[in-house]
């Protein structure tokens, strides 16, 4: 924060604790009497009227007691543009002392599941019941709390992978990141309105849902020029690079005609985030053998 801003931070959050003090003071000071009275405000509504009474004293130094309580808290905690505050506390710092007391208080218990190779430790029922909440804590919000994913986020219990199921691949994904790129138009950026619908053809061909037999044919020759250096020949997908298989009539995007259309002209885009620095490795091999134990 740039000091002109902070000054005007301060200014604004002081001025309103010391404006609220000289209003207390103020009304205080115009009251006659700290006693109840039979004295009214000297208007009438309805035959209603109104008392000219003082605020009780408890009342009043309520009030000041949270003028004190808040200058207090100003000195103590951030809130006075740049200044930190005596005691010097951050929320990241807390954040930080919370993750390091929760890591002292289980890290044995992730240590011991550690250096278990994933196949055997998905077979670990207390292992799987660590894995599961490691999973609903950081997993689920993108793939859901029963894994079977949602548009642009892959189904983790069937058997069709992006970068591979193997453990050591399920580790990397987890451990790394992913970043997955489909450029529009593959790799023939002047690909024609025409080609289009061709290719989308012979793509949906795959799972015999061709709209346009014709297109379809068409579209095997723009499909080898713009689509075959990540999709393969047989349109079969490359692990290597998370391109997809499309015979499988398994999709991410949606697996209509407008959908696969729309993959076509403009591209995707989509990341795994990387967990790594977030788990420890213990965390993450036992969220890789859950991961992995979803669809073995």
């Amino acid at each position: 924060m740039s000091t002109f801003w902070s000054i005007w931070v301060s200014v604004i959050v002081l001025g309103t604790v010391f404006g609220c003090w000289w209003l207390l003071w103020a009304t205080r000071k115009s009251q006659t009497t700290d006693t109840e009275t039979d004295r009214t405000m000297g208007h009438s509504f309805d035959g209603i009227e109104e008392y000219d009474n003082p605020l009780p004293k408890w009342w009043f130094y309520l009030f000041v007691a949270t003028c004190i309580f808040a200058l207090g808290y100003l000195a103590l905690y951030p809130g006075l543009g740049n200044f930190k505050g005596l005691l010097g506390w951050t929320s990241t710092n807390q954040w930080e002392a919370e993750v390091a007391a929760a890591e002292e208080k289980y890290g044995e218990i992730y240590a011991q599941f550690g250096d278990t190779a994933i196949p055997e430790l998905a077979q670990n029922d207390d292992a799987m019941k660590i894995g599961q909440r490691l999973f609903a804590n950081n997993c689920s919000v993108c793939h859901g709390t029963a894994a079977r994913g949602q548009v642009g986020f892959p189904n983790l219990t069937d058997e069709d992978w992006l970068w591979g199921g193997q453990p050591d691949q399920i580790l990397h994904s987890i451990a790394q990141g992913r970043n997955g790129n489909m450029p529009a138009k593959g790799v023939m950026p002047n690909m024609t309105n025409e080609q289009v619908d061709q290719v989308v053809n012979y793509v949906l061909s795959f799972s015999g849902r061709e709209e346009d037999a014709e297109a379809a044919k068409a579209g095997a020759q723009v499909f080898a020029q713009a689509c075959v250096a990540c999709h393969g020949p047989e349109g079969k997908g490359m692990e290597a690079m998370g391109a997809p298989n499309l015979t499988d009539n398994v999709w991410l995007y949606g697996s209509t005609y407008e959908w696969i259309k729309e993959t076509v002209m403009n591209g995707r885009q989509n990341q795994m985030p990387a967990q790594g620095g977030r788990l420890t490795d213990d965390q993450i091999q036992i969220l890789a053998a859950y991961v992995y134990s979803l669809s073995n």
